[in-house]
């Protein structure tokens, strides 16, 4: 069932990171419920990942009425989290304190991405702004070339979504202890700072430049980087240790008096025009043949749609068919509490009637609330 099961949690829908939190939360078995807005549509909604394994509701939150319905479901609620600006809750009446107020024990998750205070909390932003503000941009990229945004993983989904499910999760234990509720704060600008902790203690050490591209793995070492092969597509080579190293060079047919001296910065950009031009000579297919399964540390870079059929991801199911679509399965495993996917995307508000009528409302009431839902 999973070994989040039993456990309750809100989601007030939202784009991106939030619905990726959710997600992760009703992968590992709580009954997320997403609030959306009267009237939200999207196309393709079953084709959403970001939805699936969760219950759907459509409250208005700017009426007393559809403020009320959201109370009543907090207090049968172990969690509650949100990705608005800082004081929209409050304005609308569902802040903390109010939901605290219904909810002794509510853990109350907030994701911005500059954070509930300080001089940009309430300026607008995307990743790309946050991860800026933390280092992790200025370090993607190769050496004297502009940065290079790593999608939105690192600020939005790694910075934001996981850690504010961290963040969700932990409040739960604290409060199963405690029997007392508290507030997350989840910025992404925070996150995406902890991400950066190996590379700050490196560059505390000495052994880490600020000049992009020139560091062991950020691509200016040769026995680390993507290189390109004879058909046009690329491969992955990550041979940090000797043994490793020493096993590329023998497999490759590189000379080995040249590439004895591994750690040599100063050799490492002519060392790698060395190992492209031997890339170069065969196809992916056949470098996977030389390579793939040794202690090289090398992977076929792959795209979105050949990593569903790769033999390793197939055997371990790391992709599965829901709602007729292939999307990555729940992660991580568990031994005992099997995580997995109740049912595909549910459409808006398609759980409404039946939310209500668990919360004790009556079918004039549920009427009268739908009613202003579907005039909204």
């Amino acid at each position: 069932m999973g070994p989040l099961h039993g456990f309750r949690i809100i989601e007030l829908a939202g784009i991106g990171p939030g619905p990726f939190c959710g997600m992760v939360l009703a992968d590992m078995g709580a009954e997320v419920i997403s609030v959306e807005r009267p009237g939200a549509r999207a196309p393709d909604v079953a084709l959403d990942c970001s939805r699936r394994g969760k219950r759907s509701i459509a409250l208005d939150l700017k009426s007393k009425a559809g403020v009320e319905a959201l109370l009543k479901l907090v207090e049968s609620a172990d969690a509650l989290f949100e990705g608005f600006r800082p004081g929209v809750t409050e304005k609308l009446g569902i802040g903390p304190d109010e939901c605290l107020a219904r909810n002794p024990k509510l853990i109350f998750g907030r994701m911005t991405g500059w954070g509930q205070f300080g001089p940009l909390s309430h300026a607008a932003g995307h990743d790309i702004n946050y991860i800026s503000l933390t280092g992790a941009l200025n370090a993607v990229g190769r050496a004297g070339e502009k940065p290079v945004p790593p999608l939105n993983l690192v600020g939005d989904f790694g910075g934001g979504g996981m850690f504010l499910a961290l963040g969700l999760v932990a409040g739960l234990l604290e409060a199963r202890m405690s029997g007392k509720g508290q507030v997350i704060d989840a910025a992404m600008t925070d996150g995406s700072a902890i991400l950066m902790s190996m590379f700050n203690s490196a560059h505390a050490m000495g052994t880490y430049s600020l000049e992009r591209g020139t560091n062991k793995l950020d691509g200016g070492a040769h026995f680390y980087d993507s290189y390109e092969t004879l058909d046009g597509k690329y491969v992955s080579i990550g041979s940090i240790e000797p043994q490793f190293y020493a096993r590329l060079i023998e497999v490759a047919g590189l000379p080995r008096d040249q590439f004895a001296d591994q750690l040599n910065t100063a050799r490492w950009p002519e060392l790698k025009q060395k190992i492209t031009e031997v890339f170069l000579q065969k196809t992916r297919a056949e470098w996977c043949e030389l390579m793939e399964g040794t202690d090289i540390c090398f992977a076929p870079v792959l795209d979105m749609e050949e990593a569903q059929s790769h033999p390793h991801n197939v055997a371990r199911e790391t992709y599965i068919q829901v709602g007729g679509m292939m999307q990555p399965a729940p992660a991580p495993r568990f031994s005992r509490t099997a995580p997995q996917v109740r049912h595909p995307a549910r459409a808006y508000g398609a759980d409404t009637e039946a939310v209500l009528n668990e919360l004790g409302y009556s079918e004039e009431q549920r009427a009268a609330l739908l009613g202003r839902v579907a005039t909204s």
